[in-house]
C-alpha cells in the first residue's frame, strides 16, 4: 500500500474582499489549523504550486487566507474549488492510537479469529466515534465502530487491522 505524502487541509470556496483573500472551507480536524502553517500547496487539478500564507483570519466556518504575491481579487478569482494541501511533515502530530485516514484506507481487515473481512474502504466521521466501512469484491459490507472493544490492533507498516466482531455486528 502506497503511503500518502500530502493531505488536504481545505478547499477554496470563494474570494473574500478585494485584496486577494480567499474563503477556505477547512477539511482538517483542527479548526484553527492555518494558524501554524507558513505555506500550502495549491492543487487546481491541472497544476500544483506552493503558496506562502501572508494572513489568516476566521469567519464562521471559514478560514480567510491571504497569499504572498496575490494582493488583488483578480489574482485569486480563478482559484475557486482548488484544494489546499500540506506535506506529511507539516501535519498535526498524532496522539497514541490516532491515525491519518489516508493511512487506514485500503488496509486488510481480519478478525481476532483469523477471518478476513475485506479492506477498509471508508471512514465515516460521526459525533461519537468514527465508523469504519469494510468490504471488498465478493464480500458484504460491514460497519465497525472505531472503539477499543472492536478495533484491537492497527499496523500501518503491514497495512493490516485486527478487529473483534462484537455481538450485533453483522455484514450488510
Amino acid at each position: 500500500m502506497k503511503r500518502i505524502e500530502r493531505f488536504q487541509v481545505g478547499v477554496i470556496a470563494a474570494t473574500h474582499g478585494l485584496r486577494g483573500e480567499v474563503k477556505v472551507f477547512p477539511t482538517s480536524d483542527e479548526p484553527r489549523r492555518f494558524d501554524t502553517l507558513k505555506e500550502v500547496i495549491l492543487d487546481t487539478g491541472r497544476a500544483e504550486r506552493r503558496l506562502r500564507i501572508r494572513s489568516v483570519k476566521y469567519f464562521k466556518q471559514f478560514a480567510i487566507l491571504g497569499f504572498e504575491g496575490m494582493d488583488r481579487i483578480e489574482d485569486v478569482e480563478r482559484l475557486r474549488g482548488a484544494s489546499l494541501l500540506i506535506d506529511r511533515e507539516d501535519a498535526v502530530p498524532l496522539e497514541e492510537g490516532e491515525y491519518f485516514i489516508p493511512d487506514l484506507l485500503g488496509m486488510k481487515v481480519i478478525t481476532d479469529t483469523g477471518r478476513e473481512l475485506g479492506e477498509l474502504q471508508d471512514v465515516l466521521q460521526t459525533g461519537a466515534n468514527d465508523v469504519y466501512v469494510v468490504g471488498g469484491k465478493g464480500k458484504k459490507q460491514l460497519l465497525l465502530p472505531a472503539i477499543p472493544d472492536c478495533i484491537l490492533k492497527v499496523d500501518t507498516d503491514s497495512a493490516e487491522m485486527t478487529v473483534h466482531l462484537m455481538d450485533g455486528l453483522e455484514e450488510l
